[in-house]
Formats: structure tokens, sequence, C-alpha cells
């Protein structure tokens, strides 16, 4: 073999490995800075891309992916001076490859010790009760400050998440005596308002009782002097026709009338709860004189009214 072929063999072996080391693969999610003697040239995408062997270079492997960071623990001061330990995540994420590998020097942790630091600026501005109660106050008022801040480094802030807020033991225990008395003050303000509701319509549905018993009592009273009303014209109409009877010269009348309030004294006294035996008077034989006297002033009167229509209960047809 010459030395002419020995040379060519060699070209073509160096050729095959400057190809090879110009050709660089990147992977999907990746992307990589390109260095020309140090300085930044450009930024291989995903997939094959070529370079100029010995002259460019591989400066950053920046993942382009959404990554998380988790916060540590640490001790928080709130505005009412209440000492709590809080923890969290931060979800970020490259946009522009050559800011995040040359505008800061070891991201992750820059990104790490900006939160840590917002989350004591913005937690210790608020009380207790707001820190446990408006959580996500908090996520959103972090998620502003921190995705400003880290602009200039060419990522994006998508999340930030506030693990756990964990006030003392005392303070735990204080705020649960606080709850229990908060809780115990709810149901006597609600029993108290139930037994006072429950005297409102008791004493509505007295008001009402009342009312309808008032009205009763007047409609009673009503009714019972219309009674007596009446029993009373009838008794005056009867007075009238006994009086016009005996202005007539009639003595029947006045032995039915005599004979009818005799008749009534006896009822009474018959009914009274308090007789047993009734002892009839020695004027006893007046009495049946009077009802004989009712007698002939019912015959006299169906006599007069016979002798009108020409018959009678004593006269044939």
């Amino acid at each position: 073999m010459s030395t002419f072929a020995i040379f060519v063999i060699v070209l073509l072996v160096v050729a095959v490995l400057l190809v090879f080391m110009g050709i660089k693969s990147v992977p999907q999610g990746r992307e990589w800075t390109v260095e020309r003697f140090g300085r930044y040239t450009q930024t291989l995408r995903p997939g094959l891309n070529f370079l100029v062997p010995f002259i460019d270079r591989i400066g950053a492997k920046i993942n382009m992916m959404e990554s998380v960071l988790d916060v540590p623990t640490q001790e928080v001061i709130t505005k009412d001076n209440a000492m709590v330990s809080v923890d969290g995540v931060v979800f970020y994420q490259v946009l522009d490859a050559a800011k995040a590998a040359y505008e800061v020097n070891d991201l992750e942790n820059a990104v790490l010790n900006l939160t840590m630091t917002n989350i004591r600026t913005v937690m210790g501005g608020m009380d207790l009760d707001e820190l446990l109660s408006l959580r996500d106050k908090i996520n959103a008022a972090l998620l502003h400050v921190v995705d400003d801040a880290t602009q200039p480094w060419g990522i994006k802030v998508t999340r930030i998440e506030i693990k756990d807020i964990a006030p003392p033991k005392d303070l735990v225990e204080s705020m649960g005596r606080q709850m229990k008395a908060e809780r115990d003050k709810r149901a006597a303000i609600l029993e108290a308002e139930g037994l006072r509701q429950s005297a409102i319509l008791k004493a509505e549905g007295e008001k009402q009782a009342a009312i309808l018993q008032a009205e009763g009592q007047r409609e009673a009273a009503f009714r019972e002097a219309e009674a007596r009303e009446r029993l009373a014209e009838a008794e005056a109409k009867a007075t009238d026709v006994v009086s016009e009877a005996i202005g007539k010269g009639s003595v029947q009348a006045v032995n039915y009338f005599l004979g009818l309030k005799y008749t009534e004294a006896l009822q009474k006294i018959a009914s009274a709860p308090n007789h047993k035996v009734i002892l009839m008077p020695l004027e006893a034989s007046n009495v049946l004189g009077a009802l004989g006297g009712i007698a002939e002033l019912a015959k006299s009167a169906l006599g007069d009214r016979g002798a009108g229509t020409g018959t009678g209960p004593w006269q044939k047809p």
C-alpha cells in the first residue's frame, strides 16, 4: 500500500470523526446553548443539529419542562407577633434557555431563595387569622411578586402553593378554647332566640284565644239579650191580650193570668236543686179554679170562632 493510499484513508477517518463530532441530537423537553470561543451564539432545539467541531461547543443543557421546587420550612412572624412555621412548593418553567443559562447563576437556588424571602414579606404583613383563612390570597400575592422578579431570568413561575401553616402548640390550644367559647356563645344565642320565639308564639296564641273567647261571649250575650227581648215582647203581648179581656169584663182571663203565673212559680220551686220535697199550698183549689178558668176561656174563644163561621165543636154540621 502506497503512502498516498494511507493518507487518503486517514483523511476519510478524520472526516468521519469530524462529522460525528459536529452532529448533536437534542432530546425532547431540552434545549442546549452553543458557545463559540466562549461566547453564546445560538440555542439548539430538540432534534438533530450540526456544530462546527473544535470551534463550537455545548454551553448549558437547560430543562424546558415545568419543574417543581420544595420550599423548606421556615419561621415567620406575623403582623400580630405570632410565630408560625410555613413551607410550600414552587412550579416554574424555562421559556428562554439563553437567559436561564447566562442571566442568573444557579437558577433553582435563586428561585428558591427569592420565594422564601417573599413568603416572609407577604405573610409578615398579615394577621394570624388572615394567614389561616386567606391562603388563596397569599398564593396569589406570592405568585405575582416572584413571577415579576424572575422575568429577566427567562422563566415563568406558574404556581406557588403554601402547603402547611403550623402555629405553636400553645397558640393552637388557645385557638381551640376560643373556638369552643365562640361555639358555646352561638349555641346560647340560638337557644335564647328559640325561647324568645316560643314565648312570642305562645303569647300570640293566648291573645288570639282571648280574642276568640271574647267574641264568643259577645255573640252569646247578644243572642241571650235577643232571646230575652223576644220573651219580653211575647209576655207583653200576652199581658195586652189579658188586659183587653179583663177590660171587657172576662173573669176567666184573670183566672188564666193568675193560674199561668202560679204554675210557673211551682215549676221553679220544683226545679230548685236544694228542694227535695214540695208542699202544696192551702190555696191549691185556687190553682185548680184558675185552670178551670183557662178551660172556660179557651172554650169561649172556640165558641166565638164557631159562631162567626156558623159551626162549632158543640154544634152539628
